[in-house]
């Protein structure tokens, strides 16, 4: 048994309730990492703690969190690190992505993707939402997800497609993925891209075949370029794929997001994919939201069961130099998670990255709150809120502790901050 103390303690939710920090507290972990209790030390406690006076009390400063789940990433796409130019927009990222791909071989892509798979264990994520176009992630998954610290993945694997007599092939080339990444023991079934990589029949029948799943996950509304291009047939993103003799979707006047979901309508017609409210079911993890609206926040309420709207902060600033309306988001009561994307939009990842991001542009909003998308929404996201996401007795969820914490201005991290885990 190992008593684990900090200055605080986050433990997200207690007895089904917000947690509140808890100055001086501990977390009492069994040998598997099973969280046997949480409480405060007394001032006579914490000062001989601190002091190094108790044996069995291990103190840090800092504050000790949930390990974090990071809600969307790319994770085979790290060998990209420092490849592309920031602020291209979608059009020109698109065209980045293209040309680089590739640019690395197969070993030299393994080695990078290996480096992040143990960056993810030593900061403490505890669980990815991971895209995959390929399999070449699958041994790493199936070998870290085995470790003594282990890490979940479920993997989304991506399609694409624009051309609509390609659907059929594309679907199941990706079904095999899929299945092959099953056949190793992990989670994996396809996912649809977005709305403006796929025709409009590649994204209703691959919205199909992920909700079997239970899950699904969408890159939606992250920039003004698909926006304009599916509102008005207009702009750079859609200028680019006419250059390019490409398909483009339908014009309809709406929303992008409006849009996915009328394309979902179409695809769930049986009644097994829907609530008794008439409502999509399934876990729908929205990625990037950048230009969401209320007209499209109100149209995921109205038809989405349980919809979740993922942002990656420093992904978004790369490419588009903008931020998701966050207020907006907030104001809405809307499941934000936090994730990282990938390396060829981001310089690092790391959540504690993204939230120094996060504090930067959004200061008025508390570490706790934050955590919270990082962790517990990120879990249930995921269908793992039982194990990860909070620090409850029963749970396992990791252990991390975060150094250089500012606690006079709403435990905002600093400069210096980083996270580690510790159980």
């Amino acid at each position: 048994m190992r008593r684990i103390s900090a200055d605080y303690i986050l433990p997200i939710v207690q007895g089904g309730k917000v947690a509140l920090p808890l100055r001086n507290g501990f977390v009492e972990v069994d040998e598997n990492g099973t969280i046997v209790s949480t409480g405060r030390l007394t001032d006579d406690e914490a000062d001989r703690a601190k002091a190094g006076m108790l044996s069995d009390i291990e103190f840090y400063n800092g504050v000790i969190t949930p390990g974090f789940v990071n809600a969307h990433c790319h994770i085979e796409l790290s060998h990209l690190k420092g490849a592309f130019k920031e602020a291209t927009g979608m059009s020109g990222f698109i065209n980045q992505i293209n040309a680089l791909r590739e640019s690395v071989d197969k070993d030299g892509r393994a080695k990078a993707m290996e480096e992040e798979f143990l960056n993810f264990q030593n900061q403490g994520v505890v669980a990815v939402s991971d895209i995959s176009n390929c399999d070449e992630s699958f041994g790493f998954k199936k070998e870290y997800c085995s470790k003594n610290l282990p890490v979940y993945y479920r993997t989304f694997v991506e399609l694409f497609g624009s051309e609509p007599e390609d659907a059929e092939s594309v679907l199941k080339r990706g079904i095999e993925v899929a299945d092959g990444g099953t056949a190793m023991g992990i989670d994996a079934a396809v996912t649809p891209h977005s709305c403006y990589t796929m025709s409009p029949k590649l994204l209703e029948i691959t919205s199909a075949q992920a909700l079997k799943s239970g899950y699904l996950s969408y890159h939606s509304q992250e920039s003004g370029e698909e926006e304009e291009m599916i509102m008005y047939g207009s702009g750079a993103l859609w200028e680019n794929y006419k250059g390019r003799n490409m398909s483009t979707p339908p014009v309809t006047g709406k929303t992008a997001l409006e849009y996915f979901i009328e394309r979902l309508r179409c695809s769930c017609g049986a009644s097994e994919y829907l609530d008794s409210q008439n409502k999509i079911k399934g876990k729908i993890n929205l990625v990037h939201n950048v230009v969401i609206s209320q007209t499209s926040i109100d149209a995921a309420r109205d038809n989405l069961e349980t919809p979740y709207f993922t942002i990656c902060p420093l992904s978004n600033i790369f490419i588009h130099r903008a931020l998701p309306p966050l207020d907006l988001m907030r104001m809405n009561n809307l499941d934000i998670c936090l994730g990282t994307d990938s390396l060829s939009s981001n310089k690092v990842l790391s959540i504690v990255e993204e939230i120094k991001c996060l504090n930067s542009h959004f200061p008025h909003i508390h570490l706790n709150e934050i955590l919270n998308w990082a962790c517990l929404n990120g879990a249930k996201a995921l269908g793992k809120e039982s194990l990860l996401g909070s620090l409850e007795a029963g749970k396992r969820p990791g252990v991390v502790l975060i150094t250089d914490v500012d606690f006079n201005n709403r435990f905002r991290l600093t400069e210096t901050s980083k996270s580690k885990r510790l159980a």
